[in-house]
């Protein structure tokens, strides 16, 4: 454990010296090499880790574990699932993303009350999520593996296309969307770059690197929290988890993306 601690001080250190040297104009290759060093002692692997004991626990008044969830490739097949979601299941005759099918299988196979599960999906330094655990260690398993998300049934691309027109909707008091940020090539907000999601490249680099560490939070965050964290930002009401709304948005981002290389769990300033 003192090692453990030793190195999470100097990734807090190489956190700020990344942020010192991003803020000369210009200096994207030197934080992605800084990102890149963090990535190599990544504290998400703790993460990782209970989320692979979770899975695999007996849990919920069923006292199952979530051995026989489907994620899309058979019962209990974990590697490989996180690159081809959001998809569409039969069972529940919806498109569903990763956390909302865990969601699903916990509900059904363990017992456990839908309102209980989504009750405190995001951890903190105070309270750990058990949904951020399963969903580091389940997309842990696709590292390496290309982004493959399929259109086939009409049910995908009607979510798709409505991801479409969320992620270019524009309202609220500043009449922000998600366009507005990642609609275009070099924007940034403060020291951070912006990629452009509407095409691939942008996709690639942003979608295939959550989950993620984020150093500044302590915490590992999910792709629901990151785009429930846009929605507060763009000051649109509080989008509920694993919503059929959020679905739609992460499979238009992950259609984007195809082709990339899952690089998740990542690390984030």
């Amino acid at each position: 454990m003192p090692g453990k601690l030793m190195r999470l001080v100097l990734l807090a250190a190489c956190a700020l010296a990344a942020t010192a040297v991003a803020q000369a104009p210009g200096n994207d290759d030197e934080i992605a090499r800084n990102r890149q060093a963090l990535q190599e002692d990544n504290p998400a692997e703790l993460w990782e880790a209970r989320g692979e004991a979770l899975w695999s626990a007996k849990r919920g008044p069923k006292q199952a574990s979530l051995a026989q969830c489907d994620l899309g490739l058979g019962p209990g097949v974990v590697k490989g699932a996180y690159v081809q979601l959001p998809r569409y299941f039969s069972d529940t005759g919806k498109v569903q993303d990763l956390e909302s099918r865990l969601v699903t299988c916990m509900v059904t196979l363990q017992g456990m009350a839908r309102e209980e599960v989504v009750k405190n999906p995001f951890g903190s330094p105070e309270h750990q999520s058990d949904m951020e655990a399963l969903a580091t260690y389940i997309a842990g398993r696709s590292r390496g593996m290309r982004m493959n998300v399929v259109l086939a049934r009409p049910e995908e691309q009607e979510a798709y296309r409505l991801g479409e027109k969320i992620f270019y909707y524009r309202a609220g008091p500043y009449d922000f969307g998600c366009v507005t940020c990642h609609g275009a090539d070099n924007k940034r907000i403060r020291l951070q770059a912006l990629p452009d999601l509407t095409q691939a490249k942008g996709a690639q680099s942003a979608y295939t690197g959550w989950p993620a560490y984020r150093i500044g939070a302590g915490e590992v965050r999910t792709m629901q929290q990151r785009l429930a964290d846009c929605f507060r930002q763009q000051r649109f009401p509080d989008v509920a988890y694993a919503s059929d709304t959020v679905t739609a948005l992460t499979l238009f981002l992950a259609k984007n993306a195809n082709g990339g290389t899952m690089n998740a769990p990542g690390v984030k300033l």
